[in-house]
């Protein structure tokens, strides 16, 4: 590609995020930052993160893979298993090839996502790799229809979540990739010139929002550069004024250096955030059902995975706290589902449609966790005519469970969701506030749930905070 050549596919593709009327967002952090983010993403609570791709094939280490055997610190533990285990010529790129995903039926992985209670999914299209998931102009012979499966694996699914769910399809894309020239070129310029940028970051993530319309970007891979390297204002402008998600597409907060927890839609503030206490931005913890990894690992034991008890743990603190859960799952190379990801995500559906009343359109209360109680955590509902309280560890041998936070009044009432026992009896802790609520009449079989319990409250007011 000639100087002029480039110049002209610069000014077409990196132009057009630029707005061009005083009502659209400007491309700075103080216009973009005003936008209010859509409805959808703070009333829906859980979502559903994938990853899979290349590394799905060698599974091992981790979605790391390749730089634990080729970046500028290598694993020696992945590198005696390539050379033990593969021919001396061996490279990343032959993996491609093995990727087939033969098995691969996004109407069973679409079916499996509703039966979560997940609301949203978001789905890897390309990873640090750089492996594209759909056909992508701006990744020759390194996607999913040219290499390995030869499939729009992208569009399957997103076909499949439109067609046969209600959940919102959104999408994960690496700003950066390890070894891509133009990038390793780039960086070697010390992010002065911007070559990958806006002859692949860019165009990528342009083709994805048209192409697949999604109401998610996530982005990653942002950390080495500045914002202004990858020109995210830039391309944020445009992706809240002219695209075709413009008025229900939300975004996270990896835009750059430094981006993180300070600019964007929701924020990450890093993986598995989960700081315990009210923020008052909309924040999202993604974590991972495999504690190690984001990819499938062929080495994982069943106690590398959360338990559904832990999972539901991170949900009922997440909502909480004002956040969003993205709990992951990994795929395998042939195109499954392993069944322990498919049993917890069983597990929590039939866990939300019980108690799903407490998480939905909660909002957080002015207790997140019980003054007194550790293992009780608070949301309540819009109009705060309702308040619940999740437990998490049921206690052994008791007939009360106290409550710290709530005061009662002449007309409160106490249920616990799922039961067929109808009103719970109750009486005041003290006088400044607190219930114990009466559990006696309630049996282990006539429980509802196997793991965490919420009770709602109604006609209660919080405890007053002694300053």
């Amino acid at each position: 590609m000639n100087s002029f050549t480039r110049a002209i596919f610069i000014a077409v593709v990196c132009c057009s995020f630029v707005p061009f009327t005083k009502e659209q967002y400007t491309p700075d952090w103080t216009s973009l930052d005003s936008r209010p983010l859509p409805a959808w993403y703070d009333e829906s609570k859980i979502g559903i993160f994938i990853h899979w791709g290349v590394f799905s094939v060698p599974s091992i280490s981790s979605e790391w893979m390749w730089w634990s055997w080729k970046g500028n610190d290598p694993s020696s533990e992945v590198v005696a298993f390539i050379n033990k285990n593969y021919p001396p010529d061996w490279t990343y790129a032959d993996f491609a090839a093995q990727f087939h995903a033969e098995f691969y039926n996004p109407n069973e992985w679409a079916d499996i996502f509703a039966a979560s209670g997940a609301k949203y999914i978001v789905f890897t299209s390309k990873h640090h790799e750089g492996f594209t998931m759909w056909p992508s102009k701006y990744s020759f012979n390194w996607n999913a229809m040219d290499v390995g499966p030869k499939r729009d694996l992208l569009g399957d699914l997103a076909n499949a979540i439109r067609n046969r769910t209600n959940l919102v399809f959104g999408l994960y894309h690496s700003m950066f990739e390890w070894f891509h020239p133009l990038f390793l070129e780039d960086k070697q310029n010390g992010f002065k010139t911007q070559l990958f940028p806006d002859m692949k970051t860019l165009p990528e993530l342009k083709e994805i929002v048209e192409s697949y319309k999604p109401s998610v970007v996530f982005s990653d891979g942002d950390w080495d550069a500045p914002d202004t390297y990858w020109n995210s204002t830039g391309f944020l402008a445009w992706l809240y004024n002219e695209s075709p998600v413009k008025d229900t597409v939300v975004v996270n907060d990896r835009w750059g250096t430094g981006m993180e927890c300070h600019h964007g839609g929701y924020y990450t503030c890093g993986d598995r955030y989960n700081p315990g206490h009210l923020l008052t931005h909309k924040w999202e913890n993604c974590f991972t059902i495999d504690k190690h990894s984001w990819g499938f690992l062929r080495t994982s034991n069943v106690d590398d995975y959360l338990t559904i008890q832990e999972i539901l743990g991170q949900v009922i603190i997440t909502v909480s706290t004002g956040g969003n859960v993205l709990i992951n799952v990994g795929p395998t190379s042939y195109g499954k589902i392993a069944p322990i990801y498919e049993e917890r995500l069983r597990q929590m559906g039939a866990w939300l449609k019980v108690n799903g009343e407490g998480i939905y359109s909660s909002i957080p209360w002015k207790y997140q966790n019980d003054t007194t109680n550790p293992h009780i955590w608070y949301t309540s509902s819009k109009d705060n005519q309702t308040v619940y309280a999740s437990l998490l560890v049921w206690p052994n041998n008791t007939t009360e469970i106290l409550l710290g936070a709530p005061v009662s009044s002449s007309n409160t009432t106490v249920t616990l969701l799922g039961s067929n026992v109808g009103p719970l009896n109750w009486r005041s802790a003290s006088e400044s506030g607190g219930i114990i609520i009466d559990v006696s009449n309630i049996e282990a079989y006539s429980l509802a749930s196997d793991w965490a319990w919420i009770f709602k409250l109604q006609n209660i007011t919080p405890k007053q905070i002694n300053k």
